[in-house]
This record gives C-alpha cells, sequence and structure tokens, in this order.
C-alpha cells in the first residue's frame, strides 16, 4: 500500500497530453499579439512613406470648390489649407463675417435657378403691405424648400418703390399694385354675382381683406395656368410652410408624392408661442409653437384646454383651421383665403398628418398698434363685430385703442408671452407644444450667407428710367386679368369700401342666382374646436 505522504504522479501518457495542449496555446496568444503588432508597424512605414492614398484626407482644389465658397476669399486660393497658419485671428473673423457671394450654402447661385425645369412646379400667392425685413425672409425661405413663382400684390409699404423694386428684381416674382385700373377689372369679376362669398361684402377691415384675397387669388389662378405650374398655394408673409413627413426638407417632394387623384391638399396650422415680449425677427428667434387640434390626440387636447388656452377666448390667438395647396385644373376657384374650390365638382381633398403652416401671429409687439392703424373701426365690443371675424382680434383691437402703453404690455405678456416655464415644459412632454428650429436655421443661413443684403444692393443697379418704365408698363397691361375672369360691372372700390352702397342691379342679380343656384359658402377664418363643442358632442351623442 502506497505511503500516504508519496507525491501523487498522473500516468505518464495524461502527462505527455498536458504538456503539448499548453505549448499549443502559448503559440496561439503568441501569434494573436506579434499580427496586429507587424500589421500596425507595416501600416506605419507605409504611411511614413507615402505609399497609401487616402481620398478622405484629400482637400478640394480650385475645381471641386465648397459651395458657396466660389467667391470667397478663402475659395479663391489654391488650395483650402493655403492660408499661413500665422494669419492673425482678426484676420479669421474678417474673412468668416464676410459675406462673399450672393450665396446660400446649398445651393449653386443664390438666384435659385440650378434647375430649369422643376417638377411639380409650385406657386405662392400673397396679399401684402409687409416690408422687406418680412418678404424677404419669407420669399427665400420658400425658395429654399422648391416654390418656383410668387404672385406678390402689394399695397401699403410694399407697393413702395424702395420694395418693390427689390422684389421685381428676384427671378420667379411678379409684383402686381393694388391701381385704381386692377380694382376696376377686378370688380367685374364673377365673384360679385355670386353667393360663396356675399356674407363678406360690404364690411370694413378683415371682411374687406377677406375679399381682396380671393379676388387676387382668382386672378392667381390664371396666372399660374399661364405660367405652367401644378400647384398654388395662398399664403400670408407670416406664415411658413413646415414640409415634415416628406423624404427630404423639401415641399415639392412633398407634393410629388400626392396621389394625381387628390386636387387639393390641407396643411393644419401651428402657431407660434413666443417667450419674451421684445420679439424683432420672429422668422429667425421663435422656435417654439402650439400644434393644431388635428395632429393631436382628442383627449390630450381637450385635457389640457384650458392650461393652453390661457385664459384667451380659444385655444389658438387666431385662425385654426390651416390653409392649402390646390392642383391647378380645369374650373379652379378660390373660396375664402384657406381653401380652393371647384365650379364643377367638389374637391377631393386630404389633410396631412405631419406638415404645417408655422403662423407667427402677435410675434412682435408692433403687431397690437399695426392692426389697430389700419382699421377705422369704433373700439366697442358691438362695432368690433363688424369688423374682425375672430374673438381674440377683437379684444386686441380694443385693448390697443383704449390702453396706456404700460397697460398694452401688461396685456400682450399675460395673454401672448409664454413666460411660466414649468407649464411649457408640461405642455412641450405633452405634445400641446412643440420645438421647431429647421425654419430658423435656414433663414439664418440666408441671412448670414449675404442673400438679404445682395438681394437689395442688385435692386438699387436698376436705373430709375427702367423701373419707371416697367411701372407704367405693369400698370397699363391690360392681360394681367383675363377676359375670362370678368362678368360684372361695378367697381370694388364702390362696391367693397363704401359699405351698403351697392346697386339695385347686382343685388338683383345676386338675390336670382341664389335661387336657381346652391353655392357652398366661402371657408373663413375660424377657431380651433372648444369644450363647449365637446360638451355638444357628448349631449347629442346621448340623445342619439
Amino acid at each position: 500500500m502506497p505511503s500516504l505522504t508519496a507525491p501523487l504522479r498522473p500516468p505518464s501518457g495524461a502527462g505527455a497530453s498536458s504538456s503539448s495542449g499548453s505549448s499549443f496555446t502559448s503559440r496561439v496568444i503568441l501569434l494573436l499579439t506579434v499580427l496586429p503588432l507587424a500589421l500596425a508597424s507595416f501600416a506605419f512605414v507605409l504611411q511614413w512613406r507615402g505609399g497609401l492614398n487616402d481620398p478622405a484626407s484629400a482637400w478640394p482644389t480650385d475645381t471641386q470648390r465648397f459651395p458657396g465658397m466660389e467667391n470667397s476669399p478663402i475659395g479663391s486660393s489654391s488650395s483650402f489649407f493655403s492660408v499661413s497658419s500665422s494669419s492673425s485671428s482678426s484676420d479669421c473673423a474678417e474673412i468668416l463675417g464676410r459675406s462673399s457671394s450672393p450665396s446660400f450654402p446649398f445651393y449653386h447661385g443664390w438666384k435659385f435657378d440650378f434647375d430649369s425645369d422643376p417638377r411639380p412646379k409650385i406657386c405662392i400667392t400673397s396679399s401684402t403691405s409687409a416690408g422687406l425685413e418680412q418678404i424677404l425672409p419669407w420669399l427665400f425661405y420658400h425658395k429654399v424648400i422648391g416654390v418656383t413663382t410668387f404672385f406678390l400684390f402689394v399695397e401699403g409699404e410694399a407697393a413702395k418703390p424702395a420694395v418693390s423694386t427689390v422684389l421685381e428684381s428676384i427671378p420667379g416674382v411678379k409684383v402686381i399694385y393694388r391701381t385704381s385700373d386692377l380694382e376696376e377689372k377686378q370688380a367685374k369679376s364673377r365673384v360679385w354675382n355670386e353667393t360663396w362669398l356675399s356674407g363678406f361684402f360690404y364690411k370694413p377691415c378683415n371682411y374687406e381683406l377677406f375679399v381682396k384675397q380671393s379676388l387676387n387669388m382668382e386672378m392667381a389662378i390664371v396666372m399660374a395656368r399661364d405660367a405652367g405650374v401644378d400647384w398654388i398655394i395662398h399664403l400670408d408673409t407670416d406664415e411658413l410652410i413646415y414640409p415634415a413627413g416628406a423624404r427630404e426638407y423639401s415641399l415639392r417632394q412633398l407634393l410629388s408624392d400626392i396621389p394625381s387623384n387628390i386636387d387639393m391638399v390641407i396643411f393644419p396650422n401651428y402657431e407660434s408661442s413666443i417667450e419674451h415680449d421684445d420679439i424683432k425677427d420672429p422668422f429667425t428667434e421663435v422656435s417654439m409653437f402650439k400644434k393644431n387640434y388635428d395632429h393631436l390626440p382628442k383627449d390630450t387636447y381637450f385635457g389640457l384646454y384650458k392650461e393652453a388656452t390661457r385664459g384667451n377666448p380659444n385655444y389658438f390667438l387666431t385662425y385654426g383651421n390651416g390653409k392649402s395647396a390646390a392642383r391647378i385644373q380645369d374650373f379652379l376657384r378660390p373660396n375664402g383665403a384657406h381653401r380652393w374650390h371647384n365650379y364643377m365638382k367638389t374637391p377631393n381633398e386630404i389633410k396631412l398628418e405631419e406638415a404645417a403652416i408655422l403662423h407667427y401671429t402677435y410675434a412682435k409687439f408692433s403687431d397690437l398698434t399695426s392692426r389697430r392703424d389700419r382699421c377705422g373701426c369704433k373700439p366697442t365690443k358691438e362695432d368690433v363685430k363688424r369688423c374682425f371675424i375672430l374673438d381674440f382680434d377683437r379684444d386686441a383691437f380694443i385693448i390697443a385703442s383704449t390702453a396706456t402703453e404700460e397697460e398694452m404690455h401688461h396685456w400682450y405678456r399675460d395673454r401672448v408671452v409664454w413666460t411660466d416655464k414649468q407649464i411649457n415644459l408640461k405642455l412641450l412632454r405633452k405634445g400641446i407644444l412643440t420645438r421647431i428650429y429647421t425654419p430658423m436655421a435656414i433663414i439664418h443661413g440666408l441671412k448670414e450667407s449675404g442673400v438679404f443684403s445682395n438681394a437689395v444692393a442688385s435692386a438699387k443697379s436698376l436705373s430709375k428710367e427702367k423701373f419707371l418704365s416697367s411701372m407704367e408698363k405693369l400698370q397699363n397691361k391690360s392681360s394681367l386679368v383675363p377676359n375670362s375672369v370678368t362678368a360684372g360691372t361695378q367697381s370694388l372700390r364702390s362696391s367693397n369700401r363704401k359699405i351698403g352702397s351697392h346697386t339695385e342691379s347686382q343685388a338683383t342679380g345676386r338675390k336670382v342666382l341664389e335661387i336657381s343656384v346652391i353655392q357652398e359658402k366661402a371657408v373663413l377664418p375660424s377657431s380651433p374646436p372648444r369644450l363647449e363643442d365637446l360638451h355638444r358632442e357628448f349631449h347629442e351623442y346621448l340623445a342619439n
């Protein structure tokens, strides 16, 4: 019997096998260690000797400059890195801060004419009295997202030579002035002998504007057809199209994906929610918006209605029924400023689930006084009803007409400015409010690239004689309003501005039409649903 203290030895065969496995493992570990080191050393030697050509390290030369750098001080050098490293920081600041060429970094040339035949071709028509500080960012932003043609019906500030000269110099922009000749031609429109817009006739302020917009839209349809346009949109210059849902940030892409059997596309609107009361440039300072009812779950909308309304008459300050784009086709007509219609059929329409109109309403404190100054109504609850369609516009007009400057600021901060950060955060988390930065970034990029300043500079190069000649030619051009649009006799000024002064023959003609034809009334600006609407629907549901 072996001793308990004797060493335990495995059989000789097992010992050999264990020694062989250990040796193999050591070799594998050594190989895995040496191989990467060898490959790394080899790569280092090749790179040191210049044996590898890495395409990612090759910067463009003069023939391959970055977009938007064609005429910049950097782009004109032989190479991007030919600028001496000893240049002072002030020199860099001067180069980077200087507007080089009138170009937007993502496009070849600031005139946006890189595509000779874009499809679909999109037109925006607008009636505006704004200045260049609002119109230029609005216009070039929409050029960036694919709009090719603009029909601008101008009056007030927009019709002044300093503004209109610049607008006329921009490719794709047609400026139409509100002259007496234009008003006489528009007064012969078939609109005056129909019923769908008759509820807005012979009323001042917003009602008068609504009629003007509809008449301008009617003209724009014919002009768009002549220009070969595929889609037409009516938009104010305080509104931006937000083409969310497209494969790229492009209105052209969005509309090209619309099925061919769709006649009209509705964009629900989002409303600006400003966070301080000293906004100067809404397009580049406002990023928070209140979502539309159509883009929210019903329980979220009504569950947070009071917090979102903040004591105002409605969920939105102004309208909430969006704007629309219409496919150019036979018998197309406007149906008020927010919709289109067709004389021969009910349009087949869809409402977009993601895209929206961003409405920058009352975004500046001066909007209170500007609305007041362009309307001559009395600041009473009774009189403002015949001047303004929406409740908040009525309240704002009364405050602007009766309160002191300090009282107006207090009212504005209380009703318009979103100063409570906790409420803002809660509504952002719930989806009532949302942050949208893309339009701000695009417009800021356009501004930094010198697009707006160069548009003004190029317009100044036009001679005074050429400008006066174009004005005279535009005013005398009778083809602006085709014969197909005209069918009456009374002037716009004597019918729309002089309330109640319509002639007996026109009233008789309208009465006969009411008897023979039942027409859908124009879609007016309307507020989103209220809590009372939900209660009424609930009671109707119980009753049924």
